[in-house]
This record gives structure tokens, sequence and C-alpha cells, in this order.
């Protein structure tokens, strides 16, 4: 079957799978451990007692995430039977698939699936930057996204990913399977930016927060897998961008390289907005 068929299934899928109850969505343990291949749900309890002590480490509260109930299972010709079941949140279900068996397609594809709609909410969910303006969104979205490059130059380099010019490789994989084979010389070309204008400066959010995602989901998948050698880390790099273009497709967004340059660049920007925020400070 066509691996972007089996990515547009999964995502189906989970996306199914969720259930709302006095508007709080929630998705299902012993179905989703059936969506994730366990046959046997025993085995699913080990991975979501890695995922408890994920969301513990993350600082947040377990019982917000996970919450234990009963609920009726149909057991074959009618008849159904009382069970213990897991209600995850979106954020558990993203620490759920991160702990499984990452060999699965399925897995993977989750992998993909939850991290990208996880962050979606949670920026949704976050009034301060909702409340931000575009170019201030712009900002706060660039400056992350420097941040989790270097972790993934970090993360890389105990991959093999050694040297300037083999992490510029390393990078350029990951741009490939963002922007549909584009590299970052062709995303420069594709978008008309004069030879001293940066791709990332002139990004506007929503192309920004989908390189945030592929640069935090390259960096978790290089550690979480242990992978190593040069070859393997660019692999990586692609296929995650790859995926992360796969989800943007299905969920009818504008691909990145089609987006709109953002005409001041992100050091002006933040010299202007640094600016306004003095001459505010001396009105008041």
């Amino acid at each position: 079957m066509n691996k972007d068929l089996v990515k547009n299934i999964h995502h189906q899928t989970f996306e199914s799978l969720r259930q709302e109850e006095e508007g709080c969505e929630f998705w299902s343990a012993r179905k989703l451990a059936k969506v994730l291949e366990y046959n046997d749900y025993r085995n699913f309890l080990n991975v979501i007692e890695k995922a408890k002590e994920a969301c513990k480490n993350s600082g947040r509260n377990i019982v917000d995430h996970f919450v234990d109930v009963t609920d009726m299972i149909d057991i074959g010709k009618g008849g159904q039977r009382q069970a213990a079941d897991v209600r995850l949140s979106r954020y558990a279900c993203y620490l759920v698939v991160q702990n499984g068996d990452s060999a699965k397609p399925v897995i993977a594809n989750g992998q993909t699936y939850f991290a990208i709609q996880t962050r979606r909410q949670e920026l949704a969910d976050n009034q301060a930057f909702q409340q931000l303006k575009e170019e201030e969104k712009r900002l706060f979205l660039r400056n992350e996204l420097c941040e989790h490059n270097k972790l993934l130059v970090e993360t890389a380099q105990q991959a093999g990913v050694e040297t300037p010019l083999d992490f510029a490789v390393f990078q350029n994989h990951g741009y490939k399977g963002l922007y549909g084979g584009l590299d970052a010389k062709g995303i420069h070309q594709h978008k008309g930016l004069k030879k001293n204008q940066k791709i990332l400066d002139h990004m506007g959010s929503t192309e920004l927060a989908a390189n945030l995602f592929r640069a935090t989901q390259a960096e978790e998948k290089l550690r979480r897998d242990n992978i190593q050698g040069k070859s393997s880390a660019n692999q990586t790099h692609f296929d995650v961008g790859a995926k992360v273009r796969q989800t943007i497709k299905e969920l009818g967004g504008t691909m990145p390289e089609d987006l709109p340059v953002a005409e001041k660049g992100a050091g002006k920007l933040e010299k202007e907005i640094n600016q306004k925020s003095i001459e505010n400070v001396g009105a008041n």
C-alpha cells in the first residue's frame, strides 16, 4: 500500500478515536492500544506507565492527562463486561506514542500526528500567544526555533554529524522533506529572497511553526531511537520533515514553500519592537 495513503489512514483513525464529554476531549487507552497494534492490553499498560513517568518529569499533573475509569467493553455475541480503561488527553497520547515501539509504522505516524496536534493545541490554548500580533508571533517562534536548533545540533553531533559541512547537509535533508525536495538554496530562490536575506528571518509565523515541529521532532527521534551515522541521521531528518509536510497536507494547509515571505527581516523587526517598548516606558 502507498506510504502516504497509510499515513493518511492512520491519521484519520487517530482522529476518529477522539471522544468528547462535557467539552473535554479524550482517547480510550483500550481503543488506542488496538490501533497501535498492541494485541495484549497488559503490554500496553507498560507503555502507559512510562508515559505517566514522562508526564511527571515534565512537571505536569498526571491526573489531568491520565484518568482511570471503568467502562463496558464488547466481548462478542452481543455481550459486554466491565473493564478498567484509561482516558487519555491529547498530550497523554503524545507521550504514549513517544514511548511506544517506533519500529511499527503506525507508532511512527502516531508520533508525528500527536506531536503536531498537541503543539497546535498548546499554541491555540496559549492566550498570551494568541494576543500577540503577527510580527510578535514571528519573533517568539523564531527565538524558539533558534533554541531548538541548538539542541538539534548537539543531538546530531552525537549521531555522527560532526563538521559544519556535515550539519549543512543534515539540515538540507530536513528542508527537503518539509519543502517537497527544496534545500536551503532552493527555498531561497523559490521565495525570491535577496542574497543577504536569510530564509528563517523572512518566514511568517505559520512557516516558522512548521519548521519548529520539524526541528523538535527530529531532535527527539534522533535521541529516542539512538540514531548513529551521518546517513541515518540525514534520512531521519528527511523523514520527519516529510511527515510534517504530509500532516500539513492532510489538514488542508498551505505548503511551506508557498507561504508568503515576511517583508521585514527578524533582526530589523526585533529592533523596531524593542524601540517601541522603550518609547512606551518613557511615555509612562
